[in-house]
């Protein structure tokens, strides 16, 4: 188990990414040059780029809740209050031939905590929420490489900035996953206008600014989420390109 104050994983600068891949993948994805490819050639080339690995942190349960709304506990029926997200992924992989394909089939799982900073399925100083699954789930992504969640905008909790976790799995060989964690953070100034509502506006204490928090150091300003609101509820796309990471059995 990772602790959650320790980031993990590599940052790869745009440079560096597209000097991994090479002068052929530099010059596809910059350019979505077409060619042969594993699958649709996205228009959004330029969001082709491997972005930063963040650990995966101390609460991460594996307990397969496929779902695409997460608010609900499956053990007591509730539904956890906050500002509703609409939370949509638009997953890529960067092909042999360097190019942007379409990532159907991936497995996206996602977490995180509730207005009150509580993480469900788990036990800390906190309290206790173990035997609760809410804002817990995983879907996979369509032939198009999409995943949506409905959700809310996270609490906070001592010691991190707002954030929400993530987790790419892949099928790979050998019937083993290529795996991608991160986080998404979100602006301070978004943060505080959310925040100053209810349920939010009742958790007392000292938020941490992304600018203070040492995860959010290591890549955090690539892995923000466009949020825009609308009549109450917030709305966010994130594209991101998978690049063979960690195997697991």
């Amino acid at each position: 188990m990772h602790n959650d104050d320790k980031p993990v994983g590599q940052l790869l600068s745009r440079r560096r990414a597209l000097a991994f891949f090479g002068a052929t993948a530099a010059a596809s994805v910059a350019h979505g040059i077409s060619g042969t490819s594993s699958g649709p050639v996205l228009a959004a080339a330029p969001d082709c780029i491997a972005i930063p690995e963040q650990t995966e942190g101390p609460y991460f349960v594996d307990r397969a809740l496929e779902r695409s709304d997460i608010r609900l506990d499956p053990a007591t029926g509730r539904s956890t209050p906050g500002v509703p997200l609409a939370l949509r992924f638009e997953l890529s992989q960067i092909a042999s031939s360097g190019q942007c394909v379409v990532l159907p089939n991936a497995q996206v799982d996602v977490w995180h905590c509730d207005a009150a900073g509580v993480y469900s399925g788990v036990e800390d100083r906190r309290g206790s929420a173990a035997d609760q699954m809410f804002l817990r789930g995983y879907q996979r992504s369509s032939k198009d490489g999409v995943v949506q969640f409905t959700t809310i905008y996270p609490g906070w909790y001592p010691g991190r900035t707002v954030h929400i976790h993530f987790k790419i799995g892949v099928p790979s060989t050998g019937g083993r996953t290529d795996e991608f964690t991160s986080q998404l953070y979100f602006s301070d100034e978004l943060t505080n206008r959310i925040h100053a509502r209810e349920p939010y506006s009742t958790h007392r204490g000292q938020r941490l600014l992304n600018s203070r928090d040492m995860i959010f150091r290591e890549g955090g300003s690539q892995l923000m989420l466009p949020v825009v609101e609308v009549e109450g509820r917030c709305q966010a796309t994130f594209r991101i390109a998978m690049r063979p990471g960690r195997a697991r059995a």
